[in-house]
């Protein structure tokens, strides 16, 4: 009867607790990276020095974009410094973009809407699977204590049969 609960709530756990983690967890992550993508911003930068040349990856190619210092202008009116990622030969006193925070500091590109989506989804089921694996493992737990009680019973119950039933094979 204790195994026939064990396996309804389960069951019920995992049908109702998975999508619920998953819609949760997704709903989270979701959000946050709308807020992240909100809060960043592009603006203008100037390169403080000429671009180096792209050293070819092992295959031969590049990306045609290599690190510089740029300048730019944070919100404050506070000129920042920092290294971006630039074509490669620009000249000193080319202008670029960069992406930076509220405060004027310079942070990553933020992810795209389908990359939002895609991470959102990721975690909704990353939710939804620990939720199943989770109770996949309390159920094993569960069905090993009542294996180990069962057995022990049986034990006890051939201790005292046992004697008086290999008595009558002789």
């Amino acid at each position: 009867m204790i195994e026939a609960w064990v396996v309804l709530v389960t069951g019920l756990v995992m049908a109702v607790g998975g999508p619920a983690a998953g819609v949760a967890a997704g709903t989270a992550v979701d959000a946050s990276l709308r807020q992240e993508r909100a809060d960043r911003h592009r603006v203008p930068a100037v390169l403080k020095e000429d671009a180096p040349v792209a050293q070819p990856a092992a295959d031969g190619s590049t990306t045609g974009l290599v690190r510089a210092i740029v300048r730019w202008t944070g919100p404050d009116g506070t000129v920042h410094t920092g290294t971006a990622r630039v074509h490669e030969g620009s000249k000193a006193g080319t202008a670029t973009e960069i992406w930076t925070d509220g405060r004027g500091s310079m942070v990553q590109r933020p992810p795209t809407p389908e990359q939002i989506a895609t991470r959102a989804v990721l975690a909704g089921t990353s939710a939804a699977a620990g939720v199943g694996a989770v109770s996949l493992a309390g159920r094993g737990v569960a069905r090993w204590r009542l294996d180990r009680a069962r057995t022990q019973e049986w034990g006890r119950a051939w201790a005292e049969v046992g004697p008086r039933w290999s008595r009558h094979i002789r």
